[in-house]
């Protein structure tokens, strides 16, 4: 029996992958938490738990970075609670299937303050790319990796 198991952790309101998640985390013997504020309905189902928070502006990042542990995934797109969930000791992937480490979250928020503050002052940035087929496989392929490893270093 695992000592720690290992849980996805999701920042559901706006994640694009929720179906591969939960085909990922039943495939791997594990659960997935999923948070959203109440706008979001979500359903339960095999191997995911639904959490829904009001919906205050961070009641969902919240609840994630009060609720993670060492040995949790957490999925978001939002670098703010990539930092959060780091500083928790939690694995942070991207609904893309990018890697958040302690290597990179530096870079990341400082890009993330530069186009906040181009957009107060009047200026137009890009948003993201739109999402693709290969950015959904390439995160199934690259959230199985990631449980594998977590779960062979879960053994005590």
């Amino acid at each position: 029996m695992l000592q720690n198991p290992v849980r996805v952790v999701v920042d559901a309101d706006a994640c694009p992958v929720k179906p591969e998640i939960a085909a990922c985390v039943r495939a791997a013997g594990t659960r997935a938490l999923l948070v959203s504020s109440h706008a979001h309905v979500l359903q339960a189902e095999e191997g995911v738990d639904i959490v829904t928070v009001d919906a205050s502006d961070q009641s969902a990042d919240l609840y994630i970075a009060n609720a993670l542990k060492r040995s949790d995934i957490l999925v978001t797109g939002d670098y703010g609670l990539a930092a959060l969930g780091l500083a928790r000791g939690a694995a942070v992937l991207t609904p893309r299937g990018k890697a958040i480490d302690e290597e990179n979250i530096d870079g990341l928020l400082a890009q993330r303050h530069f186009s906040a503050k181009q957009r107060r002052g009047g200026m137009r940035t890009r948003g993201p790319k739109p999402f693709t087929d290969e950015d959904r496989d390439r995160f199934q392929q690259k959230l199985t990796l990631l449980l594998r490893r977590l779960q062979e270093n879960s053994f005590a």
